[in-house]
């Protein structure tokens, strides 16, 4: 990844926050907590996740730029949305927590070095050393990603 690419991937990382607030601002509490399925996440589920993960891509960025030979920790997401009461958190706190833990996270990314997005740790669940900069690229889908997830379920709400 060039220079180039990493700030095209961090400019897209920093607007996920503002787009996801926009898409959920103003939701009733049905439309918030619609599932199209008893194993499907609904509004909240996700606002949940993406506010958790940016703490999960803290951690795992700040292990591989300073640990030496890390060990990714395994998550299941759909257990941490079931155990970790989403669903009793206020929208705008999670919307807030998202925005915040990106910001921090963009910041720490901003000053990176080129060397430093080969950087790496081994993830358990890959079988293999996953780096920096895949990271970055994670970052940069992962917001669009779930803001079509909420358009389709603010769709199948009504």
């Amino acid at each position: 990844m060039n220079e180039v690419e990493l700030k095209s991937h961090l400019d897209l990382a920093e607007k996920s926050p503002k787009q996801i607030a926009a898409a959920v601002l103003g939701l009733s509490d049905g439309v918030l907590r619609y599932k199209p399925a008893a194993d499907k996440w609904c509004v909240l589920e996700v606002l949940g996740h993406l506010a958790d993960i940016e703490i999960v891509y803290a951690h795992r960025l700040r292990q591989m730029l300073a640990d030496k030979d890390p060990v990714i920790a395994p998550m299941d997401q759909d257990a941490w949305a079931r155990n970790l009461g989403y669903m009793d958190v206020p929208a705008p706190e999670l919307v807030a927590l998202y925005g915040l833990n990106r910001h921090y996270n963009l910041r720490l990314l901003r000053r990176l070095k080129a060397e430093d997005l080969e950087k790496g740790a081994f993830h358990p669940e890959l079988k293999r050393k996953v780096t920096v900069a895949e990271y970055v690229e994670k970052m940069a889908g992962h917001g669009t990603s779930h803001l079509q997830q909420i358009e389709k379920l603010k769709a199948g709400a009504k």
